[in-house]
């Protein structure tokens, strides 16, 4: 049981990383990070399974860290849109005026 969640985080793990290098789009690479962190909640819950409680007790503290980063992210897209009225990486740049 256990090498197989963790054969399934390890999966989700890498969609996420080829969907943050590959993609272009800031609401996709935020989705990605999103599905690496929940590859990390099943591993943490995997390991909890097999050895013991305290890996859940970590699953609450990045479900934390997740749900601030969420709100933040999507805050952050938001201002992006307003000011350069597009969500597509390649065309911003916030360095230049």
């Amino acid at each position: 049981m256990l090498a197989e969640a963790l054969f399934f985080s390890a999966a989700l793990f890498v969609i996420g990383v080829f969907g943050v290098l590959i993609r272009r789009n800031a609401i996709i690479v935020f989705m990605c990070v999103e599905l690496m962190l929940n590859a990390v909640n099943l591993t943490f819950v995997a390991f909890a399974q097999a050895y013991g409680a305290a890996g859940q007790v970590f699953v609450f503290f990045v479900m934390t860290v997740a749900a601030a980063e969420a709100a933040v992210g999507l805050a952050i897209i938001i201002a992006l849109f307003r000011h350069k009225q597009t969500v597509d990486l390649q065309n911003i740049n916030l360095l230049k005026g």
